[in-house]
């Protein structure tokens, strides 16, 4: 063989086919731990046991009207529930909003009454007022960069005062003249206070009102660029403005959410029991927060849904109502809800580290 002879090459053999190697990036993860990781999973399954602990508990719950009830009182706290928590998620969270309700059902009641006015310029002024509250409440907050928990503990605490001195002033006492003579009153509470029915069970409309809110704002928090604002503001403030997200226009404006949402609950409050009492709305607050938290929205920002809130709100109609339906003492009423909150707030927080433990 001569030497000039080349080399013949040498024959890779390829490799034999296999699975396809995957990093903790590209790894497709378990059906049920992509349910997991959704924020609503844990209180729907906490919404499902309370419904059947009292299902069990009452049966006087199984009835159709009994059930209206449940939804009627669940829907007065997720018509709140729902804007507070499109707040939390965006990383903040307001202290005024069960006083803001108030102050809006007595600008209308007063303006509407004392002004012998149609009840619908007292609505439309409400409304401005309550949207004004909001967008006080967030241009302060932004403006001063002072934590919303002090900013709106000092609106809280001035509205508080101002519901009752000019409520007292105006009319000399604590609650407001009766208005289901004026004009515009029958038209006002078909929209904010009226029922329907339905197989014989008298339904409200807030109801209505309620899913129809809930999905707007699941709407807009997963298929618009706002509802990306409100998740990039609430989970990293200076790096959202880095990549041009307007974070001023967006924590303002969800503040003024939260005043809608106290307008719209003020006026189902008037135009249900014609009078409001001007000291009421303290505590609320706290229950529109927790429903929001319970339905798995984080104090810290950046993390919920608005169908969360919803269940929320439900397990705390549940709760209100199945303790008188099975005749306990409702003074454990309270007990009931500090135990929910705890509890679904170590469900929340399993759930979210299972989720996403690779």
């Amino acid at each position: 063989m001569s030497m000039a002879q080349q080399a013949e090459p040498a024959v890779t053999t390829p490799p034999a086919p296999g699975p396809k190697e995957t990093d903790g990036r590209t790894a497709q993860r378990p059906l049920a731990l992509r349910l997991l990781a959704r924020p609503e999973v844990g209180v729907f399954l906490g919404a499902v046991a309370v419904f059947v602990f009292f299902l069990a508990a009452a049966p006087s719950v199984r009835s159709g009207s009994s059930m209206a009830t449940v939804l009627y009182q669940s829907s007065t706290i997720g018509i709140m529930a729902l804007p507070v928590a499109l707040l939390m998620i965006g990383g903040e969270f307001d202290l005024s909003s069960g006083v803001a309700v108030i102050t809006s059902a007595l600008t209308a009641s007063m303006l509407s009454y004392q002004l012998t006015m149609n009840v619908w310029a007292g609505v439309i002024t409400a409304l401005v007022v309550s949207l004004a509250v909001g967008a006080f409440n967030g241009w302060m907050m932004v403006r001063t960069g002072l934590p919303s928990f002090l900013v709106t503990l000092g609106t809280f605490l001035i509205l508080q005062g101002v519901n009752l001195a000019i409520t007292k002033l105006v009319t000399g006492n604590v609650a407001t003249d009766d208005i289901s003579n004026m004009d515009g009153f029958g038209q006002a509470r078909k929209i904010f206070a009226s029922s329907f029915d339905v197989g014989g069970v008298q339904v409200k409309i807030t109801i209505v009102w309620w899913l129809v809110f809930a999905a707007l704002a699941t709407w807009v928090l997963l298929r618009t660029k706002y509802g990306n604002w409100i998740f990039a503001v609430g989970g990293n403030q200076e790096s959202a403005r880095a990549v041009g997200v307007p974070v001023t226009f967006t924590k303002i404006t969800l503040f003024m959410t939260v005043g809608f949402g106290a307008w719209f609950v003020g006026m189902h409050q008037l135009f249900s029991f014609n009078t409001v009492q001007s000291g009421e709305g303290v505590g609320q607050e706290l229950i529109y927060i927790a429903a929001a938290v319970i339905g798995g929205c984080l104090l810290t920002g950046g993390y919920g849904s608005a169908i969360g809130p919803v269940f929320g709100a439900f397990m705390f109609g549940m709760v209100n109502q199945g303790i008188v339906y099975a005749g306990w003492n409702p003074d454990w009423f309270k007990a009931f809800l500090g135990v929910m909150l705890l509890g679904a707030t170590l469900i929340n927080l399993w759930v979210r580290r299972t989720a996403t433990r690779r």
